[in-house]
């Protein structure tokens, strides 16, 4: 268990409760209480311009727990590496992971003032396993594949978990280089567990919406975009899709959502 601890300067901060914000607007559509008024305004405006919205937060939420499961479980996987982890809730992934495997060492990482006031209820681990927690930005690999080999032992596969997280870096050509960064400070045999919002007339006038509001823009993904994230990997079935069919539980899939992603594999 990690004895690392946070830098409470980073936590001397303007929150700007009077703006909405990413992580506590997401906060919000999962039924949380970490958010503020301006946060709730938002989340009822897309909701009402775009009701699906609240079944993208929950269908990522749910994907992130069968893919932890699955890969700790069934995979043999132990390190994670969580990036753009936002607040936590229930079922945060070294929750998942070391129910499955109590060995499992995860790092997550956000530079968001919020997440970080948070971040503490992200470093409870198992006695045999281990959590951390970077201070660093998603667009700087470098600095967060050094950071997190404090805990990660980089020589061994990692799972690289971006859980829509990847659409605030708004430029496509951005977005595909800086997901193909991470995996090239990867091992062989590590995996990458992707999803984002698919692209359509109805999501990217929500996403516009969502930018006019004042907080953090975030834009969806074309398939040909998120496969090209993947590129050099192997995408197995079910491939890419409606995260929902991702090896659903014993329930069934249910309705496809917008959210769509993969689990792929660098070759070992």
């Amino acid at each position: 268990m990690t004895d690392r601890p946070l830098n409470p300067g980073n936590l001397d901060v303007d929150l700007q409760p009077q703006k909405p914000h990413s992580a506590r607007f997401w906060n919000y559509l999962l039924g949380g209480k970490d958010n503020f008024p301006a946060d709730r305004e938002l989340g009822e405006q897309m909701k009402r311009e775009f009701p699906a919205v609240v079944d993208l937060a929950l269908s990522t939420r749910a994907f992130l727990g069968r893919t932890v499961r699955h890969l700790a479980s069934e995979e043999g996987y132990r390190q994670f590496l969580d990036v753009g982890t936002g607040l936590p809730t229930a079922d945060n992934t070294h929750e998942v992971a070391q129910r499955a495997a109590p060995d499992a060492r995860i790092v997550y990482v956000d530079n968001d003032p919020i997440v970080l006031a948070h971040a503490r209820a992200l470093l409870t681990s198992t006695p045999e396993g281990d959590t951390d927690y970077v201070d660093s930005d998603l667009n700087d690999p470098a600095t967060v594949i050094a950071e997190a080999a404090r805990t990660l032992d980089l020589d061994q596969p990692v799972v690289l978990m971006l859980m829509s997280v990847i659409g605030h870096v708004t430029d496509p050509a951005e977005a595909i280089a800086l997901v193909q960064a991470y995996m090239s400070h990867l091992a062989p045999g590590s995996a990458l567990v992707m999803c984002t919002t698919l692209s359509s007339p109805e999501v990217d006038a929500m996403t516009r919406s969502y930018a006019d509001s004042g907080t953090q823009p975030y834009v969806a993904s074309s398939t040909e975009t998120m496969l090209a994230m993947a590129d050099g990997l192997t995408i197995p079935d079910p491939g890419l899709g409606p995260i929902n069919r991702w090896h659903p539980d014993e329930s069934g899939p249910g309705t496809d959502t917008q959210q769509w992603g993969y689990v792929a594999y660098k070759p070992a």
